[in-house]
């Protein structure tokens, strides 16, 4: 008896575990706290898919002494949040995810217990303001949930959000001395200069309104607000700071400072008075708008008219859900899944919805528009995104992103310059990097037939932005086919993307039937080969009288006429012609050899601005994956009759780039094009040149995935023998049929089937 009753006991375990195990949602395995830390540059907060607030905590741990301009590394806070960091100034509504660059960070609250402090303070004594020291044993992270407690205040903060709102409760202790802080002073850039105007009003002891105008990254970017409080303040107070002085008194009529109903100034920062029982809570809704503060009133009631934090969060998190089945896997590990589930996580966040509830937005041209018949988006770093971002999200995401080219157009009739968005937020335009790759998501979205939107509009759109004569070199690159160093820095960068972005053109133009535009842009495309130079083996800076640079080092990033790379990266950056390149480089075994080289060399420290481990992060060899130029390198062995190097690159790569902890991702995770890297290459294949229907085939690092389509077909790939060891293809095969190419096509993933990989341990040569 007691045998069976033990062994009826381990079957209850296993059965419990088992039912566990497959009931687990895909969202509970998301972990935010990926990219975190170092250079990933991601954010811990909660987020609702593509939705306009991300609301997240602030380390930022640069003192905001009044008598001193900020001064602090704004590269290290692009999300506002860094994972060493040891205390929370507070939480924000908006983020960027994984940029390199930072704005943004706006309507900081926090909540404080004890004696009314409104200066932040420092991180090395956060008792002298408003911050707080924190724990990571006390913080929680999951998709659209974060949990921390304030341990100098002793409270616990939770936030979650809906599309335009943000949802805060905080449980304080039983205090006659509790706050709430509404910091409009803080943001993610250069603070004490960053304000133009901020203004409140209170209209009644639980509603407040207002709006902040800024002048960071964005020249003129203005958000509205509207905040609701669960329970009535006892008291309120605003605090005006200007050039080191804290004025009593705005009007000289009143003393503003207290019990006032409303004030306008640069920098502000107001506060509300509680008397609180223990573990009571207290809940803030706080929505925002492009347009008015009535406009985000509007949104607070279409999206939470309840006080349910749960019923918030929960609804937060079955958005997710829905978004995250449109890939099913199977994986060796439960790691691989939350590293893969995470990525497709970091892919959903950006771009940002950026319109009201009824579709309402202020333009490029800084007017108000009303989106009809699309979903207006902003957040768009197309220099990064282009390359497997749109791809991805024209087979999961497609209706998403034709509103995406849409949003596109919209801009590019609000424009001046009649130009199509390069890096765009909040109706600014802020023109960073280099390229005009909107071209290649709206040639790419052509060319896959992705398409609701007025493609002559689009095709015209592109030429105009390709003809920008006075745009980043543009005069010159028409004028000599290349641009001269001598006239345009990063000049061959810039010759190399121009060139691809007018292929991407050509490839539209004869879809659309438009010959003439085909012949000329198949000319343009050809420009790469005017800064190749064959006695060097690289691309190389030209000067206007047609001559080569002579000061040249293959090695270094700085003066030599590249971004973000060097002439190694750089020199493999053709990829609307990847046959030409290989042969432009001496032919298969030659270049192979030359790809050999750049995986296996070791760079000096010289060639690192510093020599901090930080700069090195994302760097295998010489191939930097942190920097997007290089990400469609490993599969360029494919054309060089040696597919089995790209396998087993790309599964190096995945491995050494990816992994579940804060510190895990390889660089900037740039608004999720490092994790749609990810996302392509673990099912097996890669969009080297959007803008082609053609997926390049690698290595899958998932067991099996379906693929469930919005045109209701389903996609399935399986990779049978899969293991950490058979990193290598011995043949695949489509819908049962041996594949004798290196690539698949959009249109036999859109039409559903089966794509089966057979792993092996051995090269197959």
């Amino acid at each position: 008896m007691k045998n069976i009753l033990s062994a009826v006991a381990l079957l209850l375990v296993t059965v419990s575990s088992y039912s566990q195990k497959i009931t687990k949602k895909n969202y509970e395995y998301i972990n935010p706290m990926i990219g975190t830390q170092r250079m990933g540059h991601t954010f811990p907060g909660a987020t609702v898919p593509f939705g306009s607030v991300q609301l997240s905590p602030e380390t930022d741990t640069i003192a905001y002494e009044l008598d001193k301009k900020y001064n602090g590394e704004v590269y290290k806070y692009c999300a506002g949040y860094q994972y060493d960091d040891t205390t929370i100034v507070g939480f924000s509504h908006t983020h960027f995810s994984g940029t390199g660059h930072s704005d943004l960070g706006d309507f900081l609250i926090m909540p404080t217990t004890g004696a009314l402090q409104i200066n932040p303070g420092t991180a090395a004594n956060p008792k002298s303001g408003y911050r707080s020291a924190y724990s990571h044993i006390n913080e929680v992270a999951q998709a659209n949930y974060y949990k921390v407690k304030l341990d100098d205040h002793n409270i616990i903060a939770e936030l979650t959000t809906s599309q335009r709102v943000g949802f805060h409760q905080y449980t304080f202790p039983k205090s006659s001395d509790a706050h709430i802080i509404l910091d409009l002073m803080s943001g993610i850039y250069n603070h004490n200069e960053k304000n133009v105007y901020t203004f409140i009003r209170v209209e009644n002891d639980t509603l407040i309104t207002g709006y902040r105008q800024t002048q960071g990254w964005a020249r003129t970017r203005t958000v509205y607000f509207a905040m609701a409080l669960s329970k009535p303040f006892k008291e309120y107070g605003v605090k005006k700071y200007d050039e080191g002085n804290i004025y009593n008194g705005f009007w000289r009529k009143f003393d503003q400072t207290k019990n006032f109903p409303e004030a306008a100034g640069r920098n502000l920062r107001m506060y509300f008075n509680f008397d609180t029982q223990d573990n009571e809570k207290i809940k803030i809704k706080f929505a925002l708008s492009p347009v008015s503060t009535a406009g985000a009133l509007a949104n607070m009631k279409a999206e939470i008219a309840h006080w349910d934090f749960e019923k918030a969060k929960t609804d937060g998190q079955q958005l997710w859900e829905g978004e995250l089945k449109k890939i099913k896997i199977e994986t060796l590990t439960e790691n691989d899944k939350t590293n893969f589930y995470t990525a497709l996580y970091h892919t959903f966040i950006n771009p940002t919805v950026y319109m009201d509830a009824d579709g309402s937005y202020k333009g490029l041209d800084q007017n108000i528009h009303k989106a009809e018949g699309f979903t207006n988006y902003t957040t768009f770093s197309l220099w990064d995104t282009y390359r497997a971002l749109h791809p991805l999200f024209n087979i999961v995401q497609p209706k998403r992103n034709r509103d995406m080219v849409s949003s596109m157009l919209a801009h590019y009739s609000q424009s001046v310059h009649k130009a199509l968005p390069v890096w765009s937020h909040y109706a600014n335009e802020n023109w960073c990097m280099i390229g005009y790759h909107s071209v290649s998501v709206i040639a790419d979205a052509v060319i896959k037939g992705n398409v609701d939107f007025d493609t002559n509009l689009a095709l015209q759109a592109c030429i105009n932005s390709s003809n920008l004569r006075y745009y980043d070199g543009i005069e010159y690159y028409l004028q000599y086919g290349y641009v001269p160093e001598d006239k345009n820095g990063s000049s061959v960068s810039k010759t190399l993307e121009y060139a691809y972005d007018d292929w991407c053109i050509a490839q539209m133009a004869k879809k659309l039937g438009r010959d003439d535009v085909y012949a000329e842009y198949t000319k343009r495309a050809q420009n790469y080969k005017n800064v190749w130079d064959a006695k060097t083996g690289f691309m190389r800076p030209k000067i206007s009288d047609g001559t080569f640079k002579k000061e040249f080092d293959a090695l270094d990033t700085h003066g030599q006429g590249f971004i973000e790379g060097n002439a190694w990266n750089y020199s493999l950056y053709v990829p609307q012609d990847p046959e030409a390149l290989v042969e432009l480089n001496g032919g298969k075994e030659k270049f192979t050899r030359h790809l050999d080289s750049l995986f296996t060399m070791t760079l000096p420290d010289k060639y690192f601005e510093k020599t901090e481990d930080i700069t090195r992060d994302g760097i295998i060899g010489n191939y930097v994956h942190g920097n997007e130029p290089s990400h469609h390198v490993a599969y360029l062995y494919n054309f060089t009759g040696k597919p089995y190097k790209t396998q087993q690159r790309v599964r190096m790569i995945i491995d050494a780039m990816y992994k579940p902890a804060p510190d895990g991702l390889g660089g900037n995770d740039d608004t999720g094009q490092m994790s749609a890297w990810y996302i392509f290459t673990s099912l097996g294949f890669y969009p080297i040149a959007p803008g082609s229907d053609h997926y390049a085939l690698g290595s899958p690092k998932v067991k099996s995935a379906i693929l469930t389509l919005e045109n209701g077909n389903t996609f399935t790939i399986t990779a049978k023998n899969q293991s950490d060891k058979n990193v290598y293809v011995s043949k695949a095969e489509l819908n049962g049929k041996v594949l004798d190419r290196l690539y698949l096509t959009h249109s036999e993933i859109m039409d559903g089937g089966t794509l089966v990989f057979y792993m092996t341990n051995k090269p197959v040569k």
